[in-house]
């Protein structure tokens, strides 16, 4: 008897590293679920996705982080799949570019930032947990960053919501412990996107492209993880080998 295939969902779809995502699992065979706010660019990903082997993909032009999007998002994928194998919360701002200190950091642009990288990844889990607890089953990633446990100056609102999303994962992933769900975090590193570009116009660092880091979230997503909870992972540094072992 064949398998069916396993749901994901994937938030900030439309480019970067939520883009590489959607096409990694495209390839997999699962059925995806991705939303982003920019509605052109994801069905472009949308249409990569099929092409790439996708079994469905269901693309909504939505805000993760308000919480009436969520709930028409989230609504459409449990009604076309009828659950969510795989949560990844990867949504996210980086606030005003030049980021400024914080000193000088507009209030509002603040709070931007933290509804967007924060409440948003809450709202959205507290959506889909419950499922997934029915089932006694279910992967939810949150991507964090090294802004999430070093406190650079200049980084600004974008740190501090990275630093609030270890804390929501640590929180959920005791909550949940021992209920067959596991909550992880991955910090993909520094990547050559639009977002990295904006924080950094001239990095004297390299840069891995955004397909380079999947596999760790292919990893967490999979039965071979089904142990793993509430454990922060570094994509550069992944070896999918030394895991197996």
């Amino acid at each position: 008897m064949s398998r069916e295939p396993q749901v994901v969902m994937i938030t900030g779809a439309s480019r970067g590293l939520g883009r590489a995502l959607a096409l990694a699992f495209a390839r997999t065979g699962a059925s995806l679920a991705i939303c982003a706010r920019n509605e052109e660019a994801l069905l472009g990903v949308k249409r990569e996705a099929e092409d790439a082997g996708a079994a469905q993909v269901l693309a909504i032009a939505a805000d993760a982080s308000l919480s009436r999007d969520v709930e028409r998002f989230v609504a459409v994928a449990e009604e076309a799949f009828g659950k969510i194998d795989v949560l990844i919360n990867n949504a996210a701002i980086l606030g005003p570019s030049p980021m400024p200190y914080l000193l000088d950091y507009p209030e509002a642009d603040f709070l931007e930032v933290l509804r967007v990288n924060t409440a948003g990844p809450f709202l959205v889990t507290r959506r889909v947990l419950p499922g997934m607890l029915q089932r006694g089953d279910g992967s939810i990633i949150n991507v964090t960053s090294e802004a999430g446990i070093n406190g650079y100056a200049g980084w600004g609102a974008y740190s501090v919501s990275k630093f609030a999303v270890e804390g929501l994962t640590k929180v959920w992933a005791q909550e949940v412990d021992g209920t067959g769900v596991r909550v992880n975090m991955v910090d993909p590193g520094s990547m050559n996107t639009v977002m990295m570009h904006q924080a950094d116009p001239e990095p004297d660092y390299p840069l891995a492209e955004p397909e380079s880091v999947v596999d760790v979230f292919l990893y967490l997503a999979s039965d071979a993880a089904r142990g793993i909870n509430g454990q922060r992972f570094c994509a550069q540094a992944f070896d999918r080998e030394e895991m197996s072992r």
